[in-house]
């Protein structure tokens, strides 16, 4: 009973109902036996009084057993495990990616843009505990998912990305201040931003450095990854004549991104194939765990039905003896 509480304490005072029920049996009693002046109890001697005559109070006694297992049931018993303090990691997370026309190219599998979702998306499943958001820019720059634990939602939101959703171009200021304005009111131990891009920047009216002045007066970390590979990379060309692909030079401006990444604390990495951007990932993970202490406990466990189970199971049995072995024993 160490682990039980109640959910309708208010039942338990049903008991002080059994005191008059009880005193009202204990008069009943004492009224049906007659009183009688004798000189001698010789007579009564031989004979005793048999066994059915001591089991008679049985039956109120069943009753008023269940009655308090009904009142029991009423209250609602709830079997909790104890408080326990374990520890979770719970960081807050905005992934900043870049969607230009050039993360289109295959120098990933199956191209940059959608190594660069499932790579996320692993990384996503891997942090349960986590609030994670996700801010797409190009040209422009918008939130496609809020910070939100609900990672199922943003799984799917994830998947909607593409190229082409806004105007062409990279504006990696603008991308990364929108980051940040998704994290600035967050109150969590750590905060963290993922800015993935492969170009440099040539948009927006945010640059780069004061994006990342932003960050650092929120005490934001920015961790930036450079996708593509060193030198020259596949790119698919709509043509006439259907698809054709042409060798384009891989140019990301690696001197912006360490700096963005310096000045808020982070790192830079340079992601050359999907197995490189899975091991940042994993780099980046192992690097942003923040212990928090939390208090929990399971889900409590309804016990009532035990309860008014054998309330019943003792209502038959004294409906049974009231009617065969002990009728009429008073």
């Amino acid at each position: 009973m160490n682990n039980i509480e109640f959910a309708n304490k208010n039942y338990l005072w049903l008991f002080l109902l059994l005191i008059p029920i009880i005193a009202w049996y204990i008069w009943r009693l004492k009224k049906s036996v007659a009183a009688m002046s004798i000189s001698t109890l010789s007579a009564f001697s031989t004979n005793g009084n048999s066994l059915r005559y001591h089991l008679r109070h049985i039956l109120f006694i069943l009753k008023i057993s269940a009655l308090s297992l009904l009142i029991i049931a009423l209250a609602r018993p709830q079997r909790t495990d104890r408080w326990e303090t374990r520890k979770i990691e719970g960081v807050d997370i905005v992934i900043a990616l870049d969607i230009s026309g050039s993360m289109l190219a295959e120098d990933f599998k199956p191209n940059r843009i959608e190594a660069s979702k499932q790579i996320a998306m692993e990384f996503i499943n891997g942090r349960p505990n986590d609030r994670i958001g996700l801010v797409v820019f190009s040209g422009e720059a918008f939130t496609q998912s809020p910070l939100t634990i609900d990672h199922a939602v943003l799984m799917n939101l994830f998947s909607q990305v593409k190229s082409g959703m806004i105007e062409d171009g990279t504006a990696i200021g603008l991308g990364l201040a929108t980051a940040v304005n998704r994290l600035k009111e967050s109150n969590a131990v750590s905060k963290v931003i993922i800015l993935l891009t492969d170009g440099v920047n040539n948009m927006g009216n945010i640059s780069p450095i004061a994006a990342a002045e932003f960050a650092k007066e929120f005490g934001i970390r920015v961790y930036t990854i450079g996708v593509g590979k060193i030198g020259m990379a596949p790119y698919p060309f709509q043509t006439p004549f259907g698809i054709q692909y042409q060798n384009i030079e891989v140019k990301i401006d690696e001197d912006i991104l360490k700096k963005i990444s310096e000045m808020t604390g982070g790192k830079y990495f340079r992601a050359t194939n999907n197995e490189k951007m899975r091991e940042i990932y994993k780099e980046i993970d192992s690097m942003e765990k923040t212990q928090l202490e939390v208090k929990s406990f399971s889900k409590p466990v309804e016990e009532f039905k035990l309860f008014a189970l054998i309330a019943l199971l003792l209502l038959v049995v004294e409906r049974l003896l009231g009617l065969t072995v002990l009728k009429n024993t008073f």
